[in-house]
């Protein structure tokens, strides 16, 4: 594993994230599994739709994208939201560039998620993944979390 620096998310990183996701995402999105059953939706494409999520992120807690690079070139993220009330803290996205992926890097982001909801006071960690996601299906167990439930999407054309 190359020497990775985690740090805080700048507005700069933000083109360089979303398409780092995007590719992430290929094969094991919601967005791309529509697509294939109903076609582009409304002019906009899986990618397009998935590239906002990258939107929501920053826009629920901007503190909580964590960003790994090594000597200054991104190698992806994590992004974390902070649920005061139950005492959950969300993990809605984590992606690494290809070369970079079974290296303990997604390990140590998702650490560093869980250290940052420990300092928050919260008590217990979520994060989704998609059945057909064997990366997810391997990591998140090996990080602490435990299946809890499966949820099956519908999508009906109007």
């Amino acid at each position: 594993m190359p020497e990775v620096t985690l740090r805080a998310y700048r507005d700069s990183d933000r083109t360089t994230l979303t398409e780092i996701m995007v590719e992430a995402f290929e094969g094991v999105s919601i967005d791309q599994a529509i697509e294939k059953e109903f076609g582009v939706l409304n002019g906009h494409d899986w990618k397009w739709r998935k590239a906002r999520h990258f939107d929501d992120d920053v826009a629920r807690d901007r503190e909580g994208i964590i960003v790994a690079e090594h000597e200054g070139r991104i190698l992806g993220f994590i992004s974390t939201w902070l649920e005061y009330d139950t005492g959950i803290g969300h993990i809605p996205n984590i992606s690494l560039i290809p070369e970079c992926r079974g290296q303990g890097i997604g390990r140590k982001l998702i650490e560093a998620a869980l250290d940052r909801f420990r300092q928050h006071g919260l008590t217990h960690s979520k994060i989704e993944t998609m059945a057909h996601n064997p990366i997810g299906n391997h990591l998140y167990p090996g990080c602490g979390f435990r299946e809890v439930a499966r949820q099956v999407h519908f999508i009906a054309e109007l």
